[in-house]
């Protein structure tokens, strides 16, 4: 179940976040970025959808990663879900300007009292608070925790939790740099994750856990509460 939501998560996220807003937004043209809304609604209507798949599928993981690793340490690991949880509510906010743009760019009657440049500018506008990414450090604090907690573990490999713990901080260090240091903030710091989540899901759809020290640890937990 965590790998087919990862693999959803990766599906979805690239053509919700990155892909088809790529379509529509123009940088630094408003009203050309505004023409491209207006002209296809339903493509970029589809882009909030596919987020909306992604955030389903996001929750789901946030207690799956909980489930999954709390035999390591149940405290982290909650905190892990809190991080997780928060990341992607934030996020949903942040659609919400995307999705706000497309009643900007169907130029409704009560925006008249603005020129077009006006309301095209406002489009834009709304779309950078869409795309600008300043809470990415809860989204790396989750990761960097789960990551540990894969390292620990003991049936899943411990390559897999460097993997996670390096994207979760280049997450952490996109977020400080485009907040402290906007000049040094680089969407490369964000590459980490892909190769993570790829790794991830494909371990967990084709190999899963080492059963029989998932059980150990279960053991060990019981006997520690015991």
């Amino acid at each position: 179940m965590a790998g087919i939501c990862y693999l959803l998560t990766i599906i979805f996220g690239a053509l919700g976040e990155v892909y088809i807003p790529s379509l529509f937004i123009v940088t630094g043209d408003a009203a050309t970025t505004a023409q491209n809304i207006a002209a296809a609604p339903g493509i970029y209507r589809l882009g909030f959808a596919c987020y909306l798949i992604e955030g389903i599928c996001d929750v789901g993981l946030a207690w799956m990663f909980y489930v999954l690793l709390r035999p390591v340490h149940k405290e982290i690991a909650l905190l892990s879900a809190f991080f997780g949880l928060v990341s992607m509510a934030i996020y949903a906010v942040m659609e919400l300007f995307y999705f706000s743009a497309l009643f900007v760019a169907r130029q409704p009657e009560y925006l008249n009292v603005f020129t077009r440049p006006q309301r095209d500018a406002l489009l834009l506008l709304l779309l950078k608070f869409f795309g600008a990414g300043l809470f990415m450090v809860f989204y790396g604090i989750a990761a960097m925790l789960r990551g540990y907690l894969i390292f620990r573990s003991g049936y899943l490999p411990r390559f897999l939790g460097i993997l996670l713990m390096a994207a979760g901080a280049g997450f952490i260090l996109k977020n400080v740099t485009l907040v402290l240091a906007p000049a040094y903030s680089h969407n490369a710091f964000l590459a980490p994750m892909f190769f993570a989540a790829v790794a991830l899901a494909g371990w967990l759809l084709v190999r899963g856990v080492d059963v029989q020290r998932w059980d150990a640890r279960v053991a060990d937990q019981v006997a520690g509460a015991d």
